[in-house]
């Protein structure tokens, strides 16, 4: 993939206004293409092939391993948890990697705000979706209370995916979902204190899979480590490109705490404590 081998490159200061959210990558910005410009880009070296394939390797992996590792045979009546959790791994490299490989296209910001919403649905059904099956699972024998906490996390959800696509910065995008993540956090806390069920190893594959969200999203709001040295991760190692492998191994660890969860749930009756 030798640079010279596609168009030239735009350096900071003459890409179109809407691209010139990071003002610490100096060079390697695509020009205004037509969609199967944007469609050869993946051929050459710029400043977004690595966020692109990041998300793309990771959708393919994702499209062959969930149908072979989701217990699709044991789930039963909970078959729709399973369909809910495939939904919610694939969402994000999806959307990101329809963004960052269509970001650059003439339609100018009218185009890329469109991609952008595309790019932020990703990332609110995997926090909004990728919830239901943990809040099942911990609160499978207490209906009424599962009911009211699966009311209320589609109330923040709501919220959240309103307020992450009127978001104007990246920094408000991120606490966007700030509520979605407190809410899960108070589920984890009830399993932790025994009150909750579940699969027992699933737990710490859930709070690895915020933590891993989290300081994804933080480096990527603090710019680092290009903020260290402009121009020298312009094509490699910077923030977007550090949180897409992050946000990568979260959604893994979505995956490796919901599987035994939906294996538990399948044989709850047996699990769950006597009235």
């Amino acid at each position: 993939m030798a640079r010279r081998s596609g168009p030239r490159l735009l350096d900071w200061i003459n890409t179109p206004s809407h691209l010139q959210f990071n003002p610490f990558i100096l060079t390697g910005y695509r020009p205004a293409s037509s969609i199967s410009g944007c469609v050869r880009s993946l051929f050459y070296l710029h400043n977004e092939l690595g966020n692109i394939y990041i998300h793309a390797l990771a959708l393919l992996t994702f499209l062959v391993m969930l149908p072979l590792t989701i217990p699709w045979d044991q789930l039963g009546w909970g078959h729709w948890l399973g369909c809910t959790h495939f939904l919610a791994c694939l969402a994000p490299p999806a959307g990101s990697v329809l963004y960052h490989l269509f970001m650059c296209h003439r339609g100018g910001n009218r185009v890329y705000s469109h991609l952008l919403a595309l790019d932020m649905c990703g990332v609110w059904l995997a926090n909004s979706l990728g919830a239901i099956p943990m809040i099942q699972c911990t609160l499978v024998c207490w209906p009424s209370l599962r009911l009211f906490t699966l009311v209320m996390y589609a109330f923040l959800s709501v919220m959240a995916g309103w307020r992450a696509l009127t978001a104007l910065s990246t920094t408000a995008r991120l606490q966007a979902f700030g509520w979605q993540a407190i809410a899960r956090l108070l589920v984890f806390g009830i399993r932790w204190l025994g009150i909750g069920t579940g699969a027992p190893r699933s737990l710490l594959c859930y709070l690895r899979m915020d933590a891993l969200a989290l300081l994804g999203g933080l480096v990527n709001v603090a710019r680092l480590p290009e903020r260290w040295g402009p121009g020298i991760f312009d094509y490699w190692c910077n923030s977007h490109q550090i949180m897409h492998f992050l946000s990568v191994i979260s959604i893994l660890q979505m995956h490796a705490g919901v599987v035994p969860d939906l294996v538990w749930a399948a044989s709850h009756d047996y699990a769950c404590p006597e009235d």
